[in-house]
Order: structure tokens, then sequence, then C-alpha cells
């Protein structure tokens, strides 16, 4: 493999000091949801062009690059990531920092602890460099790696021509976080047979499935009333959204399933006694049990909202589809991957992802577009960190790819 550790790192370093977290409530109404994903976007834009791509920035808040094939009758392939952070804690004002880790817990700032016991991935890179934040927010590594080592191999290509390969589409999207990343996407552009996320954990993994995924908006209205008349003509919205939420199974919640088992969640609630409302998550990689558990929120909701005669608003909104589909029809999807792997020393393996991708969107259209790591750990958390030699892994990754399309 090629040595990019110190470029790579250097290059993610960069953009992690843009700040970009997204904000959902502003999906749908304002593309992107921020502002730094904008000037992020125009940077990356603008470095795609010195490198010599043709390259596309419109309306959509979607980089395209197009680097043109040096050899015939490849097909063209497509690498993609995002460059937004997540809400769940501050992903803005980032301070990272790179260091030789030597062993035990990881101090940072704030009370923020890397805990040597609940990160055994840790021991493996005892006098290798890694890179955390300060401990103040989260780092960024989803996906600023996958934009980082993207990045990296686009340059390396267009350095040496000697390697071979077919037209390959670069695209850089907003609002991952959000859900709406894909919502306005440049699709007819897309000429990809096939394309490849690079918006996964740890080393070696690589995700052909992903949950399908759903979210349900409830709007109860109450009637108001002086508490000290109310018997028998009150009704209090904030009661009956209660009531509906307790109903759902807790043993089918994010807390406590894992594998291949779904959930019902409830990511948002709010409002008064006049007028409530919550935001629920329904996630299962099974499309009848998914549509099942759309069904059950729904009768779930309408009939405690009858029981206490309140009136109930329910909006279903499908965020995204299982990608395996799609992926299961192209073989050579996961075949390029795996096989790029072994040609570069890669000890690489098949999982499933318990969440989603702008490549599950993807998918959708017919394109297969499986998720590979990028090398991060404790996605969305303070505890977030990343080894270098696993972003360098990810940069050589994508160039065996490459080659392998040209090559099979």
């Amino acid at each position: 493999m090629e040595d990019f550790r110190n470029s790579v790192a250097e290059r993610f370093l960069r953009y992690t000091k843009f700040d970009t977290m997204s904000n959902a409530a502003l999906a749908g109404v304002k593309r992107p949801t921020t502002d730094g994903q904008l000037k992020l976007l125009e940077v990356l834009k603008a470095e795609l062009e010195e490198l010599g791509l043709e390259t596309y920035l419109g309306p959509e808040a979607v980089v395209m690059g197009l680097l043109k094939a040096n050899k015939e009758n490849v097909p063209t392939i497509g690498f993609m990531a995002h460059v937004d952070t997540a809400d769940d804690v501050d992903g803005n004002h980032v301070k990272a920092r790179r260091f030789v880790y030597e062993g035990g817990d990881i101090v940072l700032e704030g009370g923020t602890v890397i805990r040597e016991d609940e990160n055994p991935d840790l021991k493996n890179f005892i006098s290798r460099e890694i890179i955390t934040s300060d401990g103040t927010t989260l780092l960024g590594a989803d996906d600023k790696a996958g934009v980082s080592e993207i990045m990296e191999a686009v340059k390396y290509l267009t350095q040496h021509p000697e390697i071979k390969h077919g037209d390959i589409e670069i695209y850089f999207t907003p609002d991952e976080e959000t859900g709406s990343g894909m919502s306005m996407f440049p699709y007819s552009r897309l000429k990809s047979k096939c394309c490849y996320t690079f918006d996964g954990g740890r080393e070696g993994e690589v995700e052909a499935e992903c949950f399908n995924a759903a979210t349900i908006e409830l709007k109860v209205s109450g009637v108001s009333m002086h508490l000290g008349s109310a018997r028998g003509k009150l009704v209090n919205a904030i009661t009956v959204l209660s009531q509906i939420i307790t109903t759902l199974p807790m043993a089918e919640s994010p807390e406590a399933t894992d594998g291949r088992y779904g959930y019902y969640s409830v990511l948002e609630i709010g409002g008064t006694n006049v007028e409530a409302h919550a935001q629920l998550f329904i996630r299962d990689f099974d499309r009848e049990s998914f549509e099942r558990r759309i069904e059950q929120s729904t009768l779930i909701a309408n009939n405690i909202a009858s029981l206490y005669h309140a009136k109930i608003d329910i909006k279903t909104t499908i965020s995204y589809r299982n990608m395996a589909e799609a992926n299961r029809k192209v073989p050579e999807a996961i075949t390029s991957i795996m096989e790029a792997g072994k040609s570069i020393g890669l000890d690489l393996y098949e999982t499933i992802i318990r969440g989603g991708t702008d490549g599950a969107r993807l998918a959708e259209t017919g394109v297969p577009c499986p998720n590979i790591f990028a090398g991060g750990i404790n996605f969305h958390s303070l505890e977030e960190w990343i080894p270098v030699d696993s972003m360098n892994s990810a940069v050589n990754l994508v160039l065996a790819i490459v080659s392998w399309w040209a090559n099979k």
C-alpha cells in the first residue's frame, strides 16, 4: 500500500475546521441547512477543479466531480461522502488533536474520557497516531474522514496517469445527518454503474444492508379549559401524547435491541396541553416488519386519541429503504470491494448498518451503493476518535477498487 498517512491526516484536520453541523429543523426549508456546509462544498469544488476534474455545484448543494477515463470500455463508478456533521453533541468549533497513542485512557477537556476498557480497538493502535477532538465537541470523522480519503485518492490518480480507469464520478453531499441529503440529488447527472459511500466505522467494515427507515410526525390537538372546572371538558394534548408514547413496546426500542432487530424510538416531543407534537422513528431490516411497525404505530395513536376525544394528525415519511436488494442485483458491487481489499492485504468483512447512508437513497434508483469504512470510532459523541492508519487504508482501498474495475 502507498503511504498517505500524513497527507490524509492533514487534509482531514483542515476540513474539521469548517463548522458544518446540520440543522434538522431546517430540512426542506433551507439547502443546505447550515451555511458552513456550503463553504466547505465550495472549497471541495475548487480543489477538484485544481486537480483537473470537471465540476458542478448547483442549487442541489451537491458537489459533483468527474475524472475522465484514461482507458476505454471501463464502466463508470462513483465515490460519495457527506460534508455535514451530526448535532447529537456540538459539531462546530472543532479543535482536533493528532497524537501518538501510548496506551491507557485518553483524558480530554470537559471531563470527556475515551476509556481503554470501553474501546477495545485502541490496543491495536498503541504507538500509532490517532485523532480526537479536544473533548468539547464531536470530531467529525463522520464523514469528513470519508471526504478526505476520497479527495486524497483523486489527487493521487491525477498525479499517476499510469493507473488506468474509466470515468470516475465524485459526489459530496450536504445534510445526510438530517435525512434530507439526497432529496435534491442531481440524479440526472449520475452515470455510475456502481457507487461507493465511505461513511462507515472501523477499518474492515463493508456494509451492504441497512434499515428501512420512516419518520412519523404526531400532532395532537386538545381542548383547553380552566383547570378548576375541567372535569369532563379538558382534553390535555400532553396527556394524550404521553399515553401514545408509553404504549409503544419498550422492549423494541434502540436501547433494548441490536443486530437485526428493529425498533420504535421517540426522538422529539414538545408542546402544551392545547397542542403537542412528537417525532417517532421506525426502523427495521425486514420490509414486512417495517410496514407492520408503521401500521401499529398509527393504530396506537389513533385509538388513544379517540379514547380521549382528541384530534390527531399523523404524517408518515419514508426516509430510506434497505439497500440490500440493489446491491445484490449487481454482484460486482461487493465483489469489487472484497477483491480490491484482498489485493492490498486488507482484511474486510461484510456487516449490516443499524442506520442508513446517502447510498441507501441512491440504491432506490437501482444503482448499488455499498458503504465502506472511513475508520472512525464512536461517531456522534464526544468520545469520537480515528486512527490515521485506518484513513490510510481507506485511501488505498479507493485506488484498489478503481483498478479492479479497470482490470476485471
